[in-house]
């Protein structure tokens, strides 16, 4: 189904301001004294973190583990159901949730985020030569997938000759490669997935609804923040998000 999975914009009601829930958070300081950075993940979200076998890893896992070694300590996980990793964190049971959560308002109310680690959102998906960009969607017909979240925001779009809903991602897509629709809106790792499934016969365009994905933080914790977002870009410049990346997704997933 396109559109972010529904548990991805969960708003955590119980997070609001409470001020029982709040425990000290480890400074930057503390974490360097103890020598090590407390992560949190899911888990039980592939390919961004899970378990192989005994073995917590991932995008976000390796991602997590290149940073703390950037900050000059060891990382010690924690997995925990997504909807209680932001509470968590604020009970100062880790230092950083790194889980694929998206970089919303309510969120930012309870927490800080780094700067985005990846992005997602809905790309375009065609066949060769279909279109790649906004632009190229004058007069041009867009299949979207029924009570989507993105099917409001492609409505919106001027342009379009027409919008065709379907109930299914196969639908979709079938529609596309029959030609009875130009191009699609799917989720970015949708897409991935099934341009990696039909090799050859789709295009992927331009994300057009981006979302962003950042890590978090405790509330005010700006020394952590602030250090956090250098070790990221510091492995964005050396080269080792890029490996990540490719190897997880075979293209790069950071923010344009």
């Amino acid at each position: 189904m396109n559109g972010t999975p529904l548990r991805r914009w969960t708003l955590l009601l119980t997070l609001v301001v409470t001020g029982s829930l709040h425990a000290h958070a480890n400074t930057l300081a503390d974490i360097k004294r103890t020598g090590v950075l407390r992560l949190a993940t899911e888990g039980n979200y592939t390919p961004f973190n899970y378990y192989k076998g005994k073995t917590l890893t991932g995008f976000e896992v390796e991602l997590g583990n290149a940073i703390a070694k950037q900050l000059g300590v060891k990382a010690q996980w924690t997995t925990n159901v997504f909807e209680s990793l932001l509470i968590g964190l604020q009970q100062n049971k880790y230092d950083l949730v790194i889980a694929s959560h998206g970089i919303t308002p309510e969120r930012q109310a309870a927490v800080d985020f780094s700067a985005p680690h990846y992005c997602s959102g809905g790309i375009l998906v065609s066949k060769p030569g279909g279109p790649r960009t906004v632009a190229d969607l004058k007069g041009k017909i867009v299949t979207m997938g029924v009570n989507t979240s993105y099917l409001q925001y492609v409505q919106r779009l001027p342009g379009i000759r027409a919008v065709k809903t379907f109930p299914t991602t196969n639908d979709q897509l079938n529609a596309v490669l029959a030609g009875r629709a130009d191009t699609m809106v799917l989720d970015r790792f949708n897409a991935i997935d099934a341009s990696k499934a039909l090799p050859g016969k789709l295009q992927l365009g331009d994300v057009i609804f981006p979302e962003r994905i950042g890590m978090a933080m405790s509330k005010r914790n700006t020394q952590l923040v602030s250090a956090v977002n250098a070790a990221l870009a510091a492995v964005m410049r050396d080269g080792t998000y890029a490996k990540l990346s490719t190897a997880y997704f075979g293209q790069d997933v950071r923010c344009k």
